[in-house]
């Protein structure tokens, strides 16, 4: 049986890029699909009063160190060389993410997050500014202009914040998470046992 695992995502996490990088291994070994449904990020902290870890533990002797260096060990063991903190983080997603709506009722939604992962985290842009999002997007094959009209649709702002609001009644707090039918998994770092899961559930 395949199995189909739903990520709640988010360009805004670079957790969520690292595991987009190694998400097409997983499905390669496992048979199984990875569901993308767009989110907002800040909304779910909003939700669920939780904090970005850089507030939630700025305090925290060690903490954020700690953070970077397990950062570091994911990137090293998937050589993912190509990944960068983008210097404007943090970086409002609501236009990358209402245009994440709008592309995924065109079936084009795994291409569109190819190039938003590859705009945020390996290029450094500054993907709320609506010029460089319309720049980029026109670049990667999408018609930009458009697809920046669209971020204003209403339809296309509730479709998010339904998202956004069904995520957080799941359970979600933050990102990445998954869902491998009703279990839940948080954080890159959790994609082991993702794995094990969907063996399981096979």
């Amino acid at each position: 049986m395949s199995v189909t695992v739903d990520f709640i995502f988010d360009f805004a996490s670079p957790n969520a890029y690292l595991t987009h990088q190694v998400i097409p291994a997983i499905e390669e070994r496992s048979g199984a699909t990875f569901n993308y449904i767009p989110c907002l990020l800040g909304g779910i902290f909003k939700l669920t009063n939780n904090k970005p870890p850089m507030i939630a533990f700025g305090e925290v002797k060690g903490k954020l160190a700690y953070e970077q260096l397990e950062t570091q060990r994911f990137v090293d063991k998937h050589s993912l060389d190509k990944y960068t903190f983008n210097p404007h983080f943090p970086v409002n997603t609501l236009i990358l993410m209402r245009a994440a709506i709008a592309v995924q009722e065109d079936g084009r939604l795994a291409e569109y997050v190819d190039a938003g992962t590859k705009a945020m985290w390996e290029d450094g842009l500054k993907m709320d500014d609506p010029e460089v999002f319309v720049e980029t997007m026109t670049k990667a094959g999408f018609d930009g202009k458009n697809l920046l009209e669209r971020t204003q649709d209403d339809a296309i702002k509730g479709k998010l914040m339904e998202n956004t609001s069904n995520a957080v009644e799941r359970g979600a707090f933050g990102i990445p998470t998954f869902y491998v039918g009703d279990e839940m998994y948080f954080g890159k770092d959790r994609l082991g046992q993702v794995e094990e899961e969907i063996a399981k559930q096979s």
